[in-house]
């Protein structure tokens, strides 16, 4: 029978690389938001481990899919390095392709240099990052989930991705970085526009930049206890756009995944019974909750990318040279192999959060201290929001609940809920 997933491409080989389908699956289609591990599974069926698929408009790429693989190709940064210079379809890409944000261009920040280059930027950042004091981080963390929780107590429901998990990581995020409450906002727009990679996605990116570039003007003017001003004070020279894109690396990467991870955890507690029960009983943590969520909705689906130096093989594929290898995180955790081996299932017993590739793996993995700075942010809020509204309910049915239509990231457009409303006189943002 033909999979509903991908009826154009009729299943083979029972995913055998040596007799798997060639025909590209389409990176786009409702399947990626609404079910994608159904659609990993069909893929993994079809294709083996690693993937053909094609980018809007019409441009191919690797997806891996096996977990195995994805170890391989992570831990290999020589074979298969961050540097998108190496794409080999340059020469077709237009300006305004939509996802050339999200892809980049060559260009000197932490995220899109490779080697020697990408090692001098993460000297300047982790260090700036590790400086950071976890105990002011989760008081912000404390005190701007409250002011957010006071903006909407009264009113006796919410949006709690709109009215919380969005809004939460950036503002904590500005605050960390050196900007001021007010520019949260408009910064957390903007990285919205940005992530969903539609028309708006390169006006985005423009506005995006020009806030960091005046951040790193005003912190050279004025310096402060926080990631600019030490970034700034680094010995090695960078230029000003160097500073400006290391910043805006460090924001895109820790705002909208932090901001699903809430809500994905969030929809968790609210839409399973066991899983909420275990959770009001004490049987279960916040913590747990959400260390499920990475293995089995990780805000990250997919990663772009890898790019392969030389021709080479990769779970049964002919892979030339500039060929782009995108990272399928979120299938890779859920890769039944793997699972099969660690003793995994869907029942919240995981092994800890070293094993998941939700925050990738190897070289270019995401900085440990960026990764401890999500996870407080994420619990915290998530802690503060049971605390403050413990009878929270969702005020729609679970299956109309819509996930961002987007195959990269996984996360929801909206999660309404209901509780009794409770007056406060807090000061809300």
């Amino acid at each position: 029978m033909t999979s509903p997933f991908l009826s154009a491409v009729p299943a083979s080989g029972g995913g055998c690389p040596a007799h798997a389908a060639t025909a590209p699956v389409p990176l786009s289609g409702p399947a990626f938001h609404t079910e994608p591990q159904a659609l990993y599974r069909d893929m993994r069926h079809s294709y083996g481990p690693v993937v053909p698929v094609e980018l809007p408009g019409g441009f191919p790429a690797w997806l891996v899919v096996g977990y195995r693989e994805l170890h391989q190709v992570t831990s290999d940064g020589e074979l298969f390095p961050r540097d998108v210079g190496l794409w080999n379809q340059w020469e077709h890409i237009p300006e305004d392709w939509p996802l050339l944000p999200m892809v980049g261009r060559p260009m000197p920040s932490i995220y899109f240099t490779a080697g020697a280059e990408h090692r001098r930027h993460s000297a300047l950042v982790v260090p700036a990052l590790e400086a950071a004091d976890m105990t002011e981080i989760r008081g912000h963390c404390e005190e701007l989930a409250d002011r957010l929780v006071d903006g909407v107590c009264a009113r006796g429901t919410a949006d709690l991705v709109a009215d919380f998990a969005e809004p939460l990581p950036v503002l904590v995020l500005a605050r960390l970085v050196g900007f001021p409450d007010e520019e949260g906002r408009d910064i957390a727009r903007v990285l919205k526009d940005l992530a969903d990679g539609g028309p708006g996605a390169q006006e985005a990116y423009g506005r995006f930049g020009a806030h960091m570039r005046r951040l790193v003007e005003a912190k050279r003017a004025t310096p402060g206890d926080d990631v600019t001003s030490r970034m700034l004070a680094d010995p090695e020279p960078f230029t000003d756009e160097e500073y400006a894109l290391d910043l805006m690396a460090i924001t895109a990467a820790g705002h909208l995944t932090t901001a699903d991870w809430i809500s994905n955890s969030l929809r968790l507690m609210l839409t399973e019974d066991e899983f909420a029960e275990s959770l009001v009983g004490g049987r279960r943590s916040v913590g747990e909750a959400m260390n499920e969520v990475l293995w089995e909705e990780s805000p990250t689906q997919i990663l772009a990318g890898r790019w392969a130096v030389r021709d080479t093989r990769l779970g049964g594929r002919d892979i030339r040279a500039g060929d782009m290898v995108l990272l399928g995180l979120g299938a890779a955790n859920t890769d039944p192999l793997v699972r099969q081996e660690m003793g995994t299932g869907r029942t919240g017993r995981h092994p800890g959060n070293g094993a998941h590739l939700a925050f990738s793996h190897g070289e270019y993995r995401c900085p440990f201290p960026a990764q401890e700075i999500a996870e407080t942010m994420a619990r915290t809020g998530i802690e503060v929001l049971l605390d403050r509204l413990p009878d929270l309910e969702l005020a729609v049915p679970a299956q109309d609940l819509v996930r961002r239509p987007s195959a990269f990231l996984r996360g929801m457009n909206a999660l309404p809920v209901r509780f009794a409303p409770v007056h406060t006189t807090g000061d809300p943002l």
